[in-house]
């Protein structure tokens, strides 16, 4: 091979990848991390408890599920899986992404607020721990320590007043 056809092969095969790359698609989030101020924290709570509540729905079907083997069984028992682990990714994805890293604002020890910061840290990492213990257990007890954990989140994101 010559090298002007090697070097023509690899800028092709570079202008390829830069083309592929700027027109691949690309995921939608639930909300950008431009400080758009266009925020709706009681909203993303909301949606975290719908969340939860497709969780403990797929841990009620596997659990119908078990012991089934025929092909259509183990189909909906995958499907309920995946789904389950989704929700629950979604719940670590909101708090990490949206409340951790454009919500809470980091406070010194010497600030006011600290404690209250500490403590916001606190139940925002009991969802993610929890959600996290939903994805490795079929266990409802997971679920509602879940559900328990998004609920508590409702008194640092309140429903705004008039809605």
């Amino acid at each position: 091979m010559s090298k002007s056809y090697t070097r023509i092969l690899v800028m092709l095969l570079a202008t390829a990848t830069f083309a592929f790359t700027l027109g691949a698609p690309t995921a939608a989030n639930a909300h950008c991390q431009v400080p758009c101020g266009i925020y709706d924290d009681h909203a993303r709570v909301h949606a975290m408890l719908e969340d939860v509540a497709t969780i403990a729905k797929a841990v009620d079907k596997i659990a119908g599920l078990a012991g089934k083997t025929d092909a259509q069984s183990l189909n909906q028992k995958v499907r309920w899986i995946t789904t389950k682990e989704a929700h629950a990714s979604n719940i670590i994805k909101v708090v990490a992404e949206y409340f951790l890293t454009q919500k809470i604002k980091p406070k010194a020890p010497k600030d006011k607020g600290y404690n209250t910061y500490l403590q916001m840290l606190t139940d925002h990492h009991a969802v993610m721990a929890a959600a996290m213990k939903t994805k490795q257990t079929v266990d409802t007890k997971a679920v509602d320590k879940l559900r328990k954990a998004v609920v508590k989140l409702e008194k640092w994101w309140p429903k705004p007043k008039g809605r």
